[in-house]
């Protein structure tokens, strides 16, 4: 076990099966050490974990565990990228999506469930740049989608 998962332990979390992808993309691509992943709902054993805008449906609290889902999503398409995630030398961006209410402004706060996730399994490398976008709307109606782009040790094609 990685120390990245030995971190997500301790939270009482598991790297969990990649989501397979809803349309024609994959999950993760690698080029040379930088891997992309698509963008990752908040998935949980194939089915989406909320639906709705956050502001309406959905509270920013459960917004913020929403992505915090959608990073956990982002960890697994990396590791079976890659497979040992302690490979990764840092998190280098990460972009939240947030189906809002028009009214809701408060997309940085629900995108920190992402990115305290990815800090705590990744320690200082999990630090990163980020954007945090408002959206009409998501795939499937998901409340949240987060990518996350990753800086590896070794260079491969």
């Amino acid at each position: 076990m990685s120390l990245v998962e030995e971190r997500l332990s301790a939270l009482g979390l598991t790297v969990p099966d990649v989501v397979p992808p809803l349309a024609a993309y994959v999950p993760a691509v690698r080029d040379g050490n930088i891997v992309y992943t698509s963008g990752q709902l908040p998935m949980v054993d194939g089915t989406l974990a909320a639906t709705g805008k956050v502001g309406a449906e959905v509270s920013p609290e459960q917004g913020a565990e929403l992505a915090q889902t959608c990073a956990l999503n982002a960890i697994a398409a990396i590791k079976a990228e890659v497979g040992d995630l302690d490979t990764v030398l840092r998190v280098v961006k990460v972009v939240g999506f947030v189906a809002v209410d028009p009214s809701f402004t408060g997309m940085p706060a629900v995108v920190n469930g992402a990115s305290e996730l990815l800090a705590t399994a990744f320690g200082d490398r999990g630090v990163h740049a980020r954007s945090a976008v408002g959206v009409a709307s998501l795939p499937l109606d998901a409340p949240v989608e987060v990518e996350v782009v990753v800086s590896l040790l070794t260079v491969s094609a």
